[in-house]
C-alpha cells in the first residue's frame, strides 16, 4: 500500500552498521543546537565545521571519495596529547553518534580508561582471525588495533568480504578509550537504524541484513530529531537552541541587456 499524503514511508535496517550513512543532521544539528558547537557559513563550500565551545575540538565534514568524510581533531588538554578520529562516508549516524555524545557529555558513562572491547564481549562478537581484535558474529564488522601495538591506533571496518568495504573508522593512539568504548557501544546496540525515502544500502542480500517496511506518521519522523536535541541539551541544564533560519536567494536582478 502506497504512504498517504500524512505519512512516509521508512525501512528499520539490521545490523545498524551495514544502514548505509543516514541524515548527517542526526550528528551536526544536536551539536549545534543541544552543545553548543559554533559553525562556519559559507554556502559555497560543501562542507560543515563545527566547533566546541571551548575551542578544543572541530568537526569537519566534507565529502572526499578518497577519503574519510567525517574527521574530528581535538587539541591537548588536561595532560593528553591532541589526538584524532575520522569515519567513512557510509558510516551510520547512529554509530557515530555514540561517540559524539560521549564526548559532549557532561557526565561520561564510562570511565576515563574504560576497555573498547568491552561493549564488543557483551554482544558476543569473537577474535578475530588474523589480527588483535573482535568481529561481529555475522563477520560484517571488526574492531581491531594492529598486531604488536599495544597502545597504537583503533581500527573498526564494516565490510561484505575481503573486496568490499563499507566503511572504516579511525582512532589514533590519543584517543580517549572511554570514547572508543561509547562507538563500540553503539556499534554493536541490537536496536535498527532507520532510514526514509529510496535506500542507498550497501548490500540488499537478506543472508547480510533485515529490513522491515513501515508507514510512519511524517510527524513522527520529524520529532525524532528533535527528541534528540532536547535530551541532549537536557543534559547541560539549557533549553536547546531555536533551528537556524534559512538564508534567502538573493533577489533575481533585472535584465541588464
Amino acid at each position: 500500500m502506497p504512504p498517504s499524503p500524512e505519512t512516509v514511508e521508512v525501512e528499520y535496517v539490521t545490523p545498524r552498521h551495514l544502514a548505509g550513512g543516514g541524515d548527517p543532521a542526526w550528528i551536526t544539528v544536536p551539536l549545534h543546537r543541544a552543545c553548543g558547537w559554533s559553525h562556519g557559513d559559507d554556502p559555497l563550500m560543501p562542507r560543515v565545521i563545527l566547533t566546541s565551545p571551548d575551542q578544543k575540538a572541530q568537526l569537519r565534514l566534507q565529502p572526499d571519495p578518497r577519503g574519510q568524510w567525517w574527521a574530528l581533531h581535538h587539541a591537548s588538554d588536561h595532560g593528553r596529547p591532541a589526538w584524532y578520529a575520522s569515519f567513512g562516508a557510509h558510516t551510520s549516524v547512529e554509530v557515530i553518534a555514540g561517540f559524539v555524545d560521549a564526548l559532549t557529555s557532561p557526565h561520561p558513562t564510562y570511565g576515563k580508561e574504560a576497555d573498547p572491547y568491552g561493549p564488543l564481549r557483551q554482544a558476543d562478537w569473537g577474535p578475530t582471525p588474523t589480527e588483535n581484535g573482535l568481529i561481529s558474529p555475522n563477520a560484517t564488522a571488526s574492531v581491531q588495533r594492529p598486531a604488536g601495538e599495544e597502545n597504537g591506533p583503533w581500527v573498526a571496518t564494516a565490510t561484505l568480504g575481503a573486496s568490499r568495504p563499507v566503511w572504516q573508522a579511525l582512532f589514533d593512539e590519543h584517543t580517549p578509550p572511554y570514547l572508543i568504548a561509547a562507538f563500540t557501544t553503539a556499534l554493536a546496540a541490537p536496536a535498527p537504524a532507520i532510514r526514509t525515502g529510496p535506500g542507498r544500502l550497501p548490500t540488499l542480500d537478506p543472508n547480510r541484513i533485515t529490513r522491515t517496511e513501515a508507514n510512519v506518521p511524517v510527524d513522527l519522523v520529524a520529532f525524532a530529531l528533535e527528541n534528540r536535541i532536547r535530551t541532549l541539551a537536557a543534559r547541560r541544564g539549557v533549553p536547546p537552541a531555536a533551528p537556524s533560519t534559512p538564508r534567502r536567494p538573493p533577489a533575481h536582478p533585472g535584465r541588464t541587456r
